[in-house]
């Protein structure tokens, strides 16, 4: 009889954590959700809420866990400005003190544990594409510096860790990911223009529309998270995932106005303090130790965005 993996997801409610989740047990394991549900739903999990395999626990992770597994994915953190914004000293508190609890954890049981760090290290970057070998330039007092410098920090924990005691660390960096489970009210730029949209509302473009982002279909960005935790134990990351596949947000939101034939116009306000002009993945690390690269395209996960949306309207 094969035993099962036990996996801990924390964050699991969440956009990806719940794609995640899906997908390990798909794949076989036993999967502990933990969420505290500020960002996460329920509704995100509800397909896999009776499967025998899944558990689910309502717990915050900048209080300790005493839990028997195998491996960590640490996702725990609202991760669009709109959330983390609205408690930014929790945020960080999210960011670090979830770290040294998780970190805790996984050096008790000797777990593997992988942390979803994120593209905002690399602050607005003087480098395009970003590969990881970049140290960024973020402003550490600004308003998205809770979330920026407390995934920074996160990562310090992480590898400080692996060198003072030893524990199995892998770390991603994320770059802008999409698909069904965003949250509607997230503030993120795909599902802002695909709800206002639905509405019938104009959609609100952020400066001239010329600063360009790359978008990682949700299945793909999955499917990176499994390959570098099942890598080699040398390969630590960082690691970016992402789409490496540049947009304008003009063009984006073009794209969305086409694909759903409203009668939304474009229109545009001013830029957030400290948003990025551009941001785009290196993904030849990725490709080269985890052979792994985007697959889905972005005008067929607009689809599928746009379909989830649809019916949740």
């Amino acid at each position: 009889m094969d035993i099962r993996k036990r996996v801990l997801v924390t964050g699991g409610a969440g956009f990806i954590g719940s794609h995640l989740c899906s997908r390990l047990l798909e794949d076989g394991a036993d999967v502990l959700c933990v969420d505290n549900f500020f960002t996460g739903t329920k509704d995100n999990i509800t397909d896999i809420l009776n499967d025998p395999h899944f558990e689910l626990m309502r717990h915050d992770v900048t209080f300790p866990l005493y839990v028997e597994v195998d491996e960590i994915y640490n996702l725990a953190c609202p991760a669009s400005p709109r959330h983390y914004q609205y408690d930014p000293v929790q945020t960080t508190k999210t960011s670090v003190h979830g770290a040294i609890n998780m970190l805790g954890l996984a050096k008790r049981t000797r777990a593997k544990i992988l942390q979803a760090s994120t593209s905002e290290v690399y602050g607005d970057p003087e480098v395009h594409p970003q590969p990881e070998t970049y140290k960024g330039s973020v402003n550490p007092i600004g308003l998205r510096a809770c979330y920026d410098e407390g995934k920074r920090c996160a990562e310090t924990l992480f590898f400080d860790y692996w060198r003072q005691h030893g524990v199995g660390i892998k770390v991603a960096r994320i770059f802008n990911t999409y698909g069904p489970n965003m949250q509607p009210n997230d503030g993120r730029v795909i599902s802002n223009f695909v709800v206002q949209a639905l509405k019938g509302k104009n959609i609100t473009v952020y400066g001239n529309g010329d600063q360009t982002r790359s978008f990682c279909y949700v299945d793909d960005l999955v499917e990176g998270l499994l390959r570098l935790m099942a890598s080699n134990e040398k390969i630590t990351g960082p690691i970016n995932l992402g789409n490496p596949v540049e947009f304008s947000i003009r063009e984006l939101a073009s794209k969305i106005v086409t694909k759903m034939g409203t009668n939304s116009k474009i229109v545009y306000e001013d830029l957030p303090m400290d948003d990025p002009m551009q941001r785009c993945p290196d993904t030849r690390l990725a490709e080269k130790y985890l052979g792994w690269e985007p697959r889905v395209g972005l005008d067929e996960g607009l689809e599928k965005t746009i379909s989830y949306f649809r019916t949740r309207s």
